[in-house]
């Protein structure tokens, strides 16, 4: 093949636009980052791709019993440096925080709702029940998306995914 030139063309399309979804981006990265966290004794709490102006944000959020200390969160970011820049899930420039899912957690995934099935939550509504968008109840269930509270009056409600902005551990007064 003297004299021959070979060219290569690079896809840039859907494959890597799939990769700028923040939501594909958070999924994958919980993939690479879930066994390392647990290497390390913690859990992976949550990951979050996000973009806050001009700037993205690739935000991994761990707990461990006893709390989280910033030698845990090192230990997060030096496990990851490498494997992240392997996987390379995110084509533009973006910061890497680590850090603790802290008091009043939010709670996104089913491990979270199933751990604290029983337990004080804030639930934030995107309009009012009976005249209040934020409530401090007991979540009594979860089941596709929709979260069933208990009421300080002992009523329970069911409210749909769209019906609730966010759901809470309301820990912050058990450590006062």
């Amino acid at each position: 093949m003297s004299g021959a030139t070979r060219s290569f063309l690079l896809k840039r399309g859907a494959a890597m636009e799939e990769k700028r979804k923040p939501g594909k981006v958070a999924d994958l990265v919980w993939d690479l980052a879930e066994p390392l966290v647990k290497d390390l004794g913690l859990i992976l709490w949550d990951v979050k791709y996000v973009k806050e102006g001009v700037n993205r944000y690739l935000r991994i959020v761990i707990d461990k019993e006893g709390g989280v200390n910033i030698t845990d969160c090192v230990a997060v970011n030096d496990a990851l440096d490498i494997p992240l820049d392997e996987l390379d899930p995110i084509p533009e420039s973006y910061n890497l925080q680590v850090q603790s899912a802290g008091v009043e957690r939010e709670l996104t995934r089913d491990f979270h709702f199933g751990k604290y099935r029983g337990e004080k939550v804030i639930l934030k509504l995107r309009s009012g029940f009976e005249g209040k968008k934020i409530w401090r109840c007991v979540l009594e269930d979860y089941k596709d998306g929709a979260v069933t509270v208990r009421f300080p009056d002992g009523e329970a409600h069911t409210f749909e995914k769209n019906a609730f902005v966010s759901v809470k551990a309301d820990d912050f007064n058990d450590i006062i």
